[in-house]
């Protein structure tokens, strides 16, 4: 009894459960619940869906931070070799989606050639090929299509291509600032397809109206990011690339996805609306009735919500679910799937397909050597951009200052464009300048700010009690039964409010769980934390001045911006752009801190550290909305 109590001793303890996992696990999966309840309630026609269009596309293309539509450069591209096979013709090939910013690529052609014939983008799923590409893991379904008469481009991603950047942005990298930006590496892989498209008609040997679109896993998901996105893919065949919020925020799917598999859905979308995009055209929809990462109760789901909105175009016929008998793998059943639908749709041809793995050699293995079928054999460009894309990819907006007598104007238009676009997620219903107090505060308490959250905050007295209160935006962790001494010559003897917005849960990195699963929501936890802020504020009395350090101190101004209520705004050490926090869902497609903070104007600000010239911006903000005296920077 005594050894085993020694070893008990010694053994490391589990900790304790976090009570905060709990709580917001089950507020995301409530949020996943009441996006998926309907998918696309008004539409009873499709004269209904054909008016939304327009804007669901806008929508969508700008969650992938393609909006407005990147300018279409010259592609310059180059094959660097060619590789003769039975029956086929492998050309390597680089072009550029931007200049400089490299797609590799292997283009399967039939041989002999047999004029115009349909043509097929195959974008690459997550297989690592190191400098080979992972184009190279897919050259048997290039080598089938171009010995069954189609010409079929190969194409590598951005983190496993020829070229390595990357995909794992906030999955493993912490680049939380892609939030604010709006970037996201499946835009990237969408802008390549699209460009891929362009190639391949620029090709005489292609049919224009005869493009196909296909790809497993992360090529299934790019099959769907292109098909939405470009009309000119007729047929698409996604493969294990797509399952809903049910999946992936309230079961924990995300983990097993990397940042190339989501857009960033500010819209608040049912996710299955991406793939609404690509009705009336032919679609299959193949899965694997054990896929980990695809379950079938997601796949489910997505078909027969694409088979209803088909059906309204009396197109029931051209979609349809395959589904094999497996893991996460290309089988012989899913490539004579495959096959056969792209021969019915893009030829007319309707006889069994009796050799679904030609490609391959007997031994089921890859025909060609990867650096066989490299686009830069040696040397990679020195003019690439691959590798820093997520820097300029996504468009920054930089509002022009105003004219004097127009600041009000430009403010509110502001105001309510960053409203739209990064704040989508707060509740419905509820004005964010409503007053709710009655009476003033207890010491301590908690408010509620939205079904199932709570934000606790407490007041500490002051010897001017009558004063506005100065409320105070914690870092979540920081406690709530002590004033921090930097915050407490802030008050000028005023009561002091601390205030703890959400925050708190475990955060592993790799897979960043809840911060991701909230992207797919339409939110952010910054973004989350103004409104908790916003709940608290409205029900005090008198009205207070709120305060913060570092990005809580922004998340204080935000709160300001969308509460006039709020009298006077205090940033301590407030960091100089939304690229360092806090990160709200596409802010800087909009505007910046510094143009947030002069947003404020004619509220008192008082700036303490900081960058200052960073700020001169808001300053000069100040003055042309004729309250240069109404800021203080310190």
């Amino acid at each position: 009894m005594r050894n085993a109590l020694a070893l008990a001793i010694l053994l490391p303890q589990a900790a304790p459960p976090n009570p905060q996992d709990a709580v917001i696990r089950k507020y995301l999966a409530a949020q996943a619940a009441a996006l998926e309840k309907d998918f696309l309630p008004g539409v009873k026609s499709a004269a209904d869906f054909e008016k939304l269009r327009p804007e669901l596309r806008r929508q969508y293309l700008d969650m992938l931070g393609l909006w407005p539509l990147p300018e279409k450069t010259d592609l310059k591209a180059t094959v660097t070799g060619k590789v003769e096979g039975p029956g086929y013709t492998i050309e390597n090939l680089h072009f550029q989606s931007r200049p400089g910013l490299y797609v590799t690529a292997n283009l399967y052609l039939p041989r002999p050639a047999r004029g115009r014939t349909p043509a097929i983008h195959y974008a690459s799923g997550h297989s690592p090929r190191g400098r080979d590409g992972n184009k190279t893991a897919f050259q048997d379904h290039g080598i089938w299509f171009a010995t069954h008469g189609y010409v079929c481009l190969v194409t590598d991603t951005l983190q496993l291509g020829e070229i390595a950047a990357i995909h794992h942005g906030t999955y493993r990298e912490q680049r939380w600032w892609w939030h604010s930006a709006g970037y996201t590496s499946a835009g990237v892989e969408c802008w390549n397809g699209v460009r891929g498209v362009d190639y391949l008609l620029s090709r005489p040997e292609v049919d224009p109206e005869r493009i196909g679109a296909t790809g497993i896993s992360g090529g299934g998901a790019a099959t769907f990011w292109l098909a939405a996105a470009d009309e000119r893919v007729k047929v698409a065949v996604p493969v294990s690339g797509m399952a809903d919020l049910g999946y992936y925020v309230a079961e924990d799917g995300v983990n097993g996805h990397c940042d190339c598999m989501f857009l960033y859905n500010n819209y608040r979308w049912n996710w299955t609306t991406i793939a609404a995009l690509v009705c009336p055209r032919p679609m299959l929809f193949a899965n694997s009735d054990n896929d980990r990462i695809f379950p079938m109760s997601a796949n489910d789901r997505v078909i027969n919500r694409l088979e209803r909105l088909y059906a309204h175009f009396g197109a029931g016929d051209r979609v349809d679910a395959m589904v094999s008998v497996g893991g996460h793998a290309y089988r012989s059943d899913l490539r004579r799937a495959i096959f056969e639908f792209f021969n019915r749709t893009l030829k007319g041809d309707v006889a069994p397909v009796a050799d679904p793995d030609t490609g391959l050699n007997a031994d089921g293995k890859q025909r060609h050597p990867g650096p066989e079928l490299r686009a830069f054999p040696d040397a990679l460009p020195e003019d690439q951009i691959n590798t820093k894309i997520d820097q300029s990819f996504a468009p920054i907006g930089r509002p022009d200052l105003p004219a004097a007598d127009r600041f009000d104007a430009w403010r509110n238009d502001l105001v309510a464009r960053v409203r739209a676009t990064s704040f989508g997620a707060w509740p419905r219903g509820q004005a964010a300048d409503e007053i709710s107090a009655s009476q003033p505060l207890p010491v301590q308490g908690a408010t509620t700010s939205e079904e199932g959250l709570q934000v606790f905050w407490r007041v500490h007295p002051g010897k001017a009690p009558e004063r506005n209160p100065l409320l105070l935006v914690l870092e979540p962790g920081e406690p709530l039964d002590k004033v921090p001494d930097w915050a407490t010559p802030l008050s000028g003897e005023a009561s002091i409010v601390l205030v703890a917005p959400r925050g708190g849960w475990t955060r592993k990195n790799p897979p960043n769980t809840v911060e991701r699963s909230m992207a797919l929501l339409g939110m952010t936890a910054e973004s989350g934390r103004v409104w908790d802020v916003i709940s608290v504020a409205r029900g005090m009395l008198p009205p207070p001045h709120v305060a913060g350090r570092g990005a809580s101190g922004v998340i204080a101004a935000y709160a300001a911006l969308h509460l006039p209520r709020i009298g006077a705004v205090t940033l301590v050490d407030p960091p100089s752009s939304h690229r360092e926090g806090p990160h709200f869902l596409g802010v800087l497609k909009v505007l910046d801190i510094p143009d947030a903070l002069g947003c404020l104007a004619p509220r008192p600000l008082t700036i303490v550290g900081g960058k200052r010239e960073a700020f001169e911006r808001t300053a000069e903000l100040y003055r042309l909305a004729g309250a240069s005296d109404k800021i203080e920077r310190r």
